[in-house]
């Protein structure tokens, strides 16, 4: 009962990590999408807490964005929004929540041999699960919208999603999550160490 007294307030902190990093990053914006600080403390949550948990944090991170396209703090989610806002509410949960479930999996898996390699992949998986459904979602039912954005920026398609989409939002957020690592490895490694001697 303990323990799971612990978890609890964990995540709740993790949730509370989350909402205020991702309100303060949908001011942020590079091209017409802001930029995710959240995957750490996502990559964080899932590693310690496991891939349900994982799940969880990125289902909040996505219910954040969703609330910042409805908002109009995020000019491409709004418009998104605008256009069929139940897709895009499944686009914004759903990606988060894969991303969570993703890297607690990746982690789980590769974390018992070598927690710095367990770490390190899932901060490489949690921003590419998230970005990759993000660009799916893009070239897929909201073609329209990619087509316009590229025209608007002078370039074609391809181009357009390897120099803003992702040259710009995807690389950001994974160098961002790989350099914390070594941060990340100790933060698990002293919540492991307690749990051992909570024990």
């Amino acid at each position: 009962m303990n323990q799971k007294t612990k978890t609890l307030t964990g995540l709740a902190l993790f949730t509370a990590i989350i909402v205020v990093l991702q309100l303060l990053g949908s001011f942020i914006k590079f091209g017409p999408f802001s930029i995710s600080l959240v995957l750490i403390p996502i990559v964080v949550g899932a590693a310690v807490y496991g891939p349900k948990a994982g799940a969880y944090l990125g289902g909040v991170f996505g219910v954040v964005v969703l609330i910042a396209c409805i908002a109009g703090w995020d000019m491409g989610g709004s418009l998104m929004w605008n256009a069929n806002p139940l897709l895009t509410a499944l686009v914004c949960v759903g990606k988060g929540a894969l991303a969570g479930l993703a890297a607690g999996g990746v982690y789980t898996l590769a974390g018992k041999k070598n927690r710095m390699a367990g770490t390190v992949l899932a901060a490489i998986v949690c921003p590419a699960v998230n970005t990759g459904i993000f660009l799916l979602a893009l070239f897929f039912p909201f073609h329209d919208f990619l087509v316009a954005w590229s025209t608007a920026a002078g370039a074609d398609i391809a181009t357009y999603v390897l120099t803003v989409l992702v040259g710009v939002n995807f690389v950001a957020e994974l160098l961002l999550n790989v350099v914390v690592s070594p941060v990340i490895v100790r933060i698990i490694g002293a919540r492991l160490g307690a749990a051992k001697t909570a024990a």
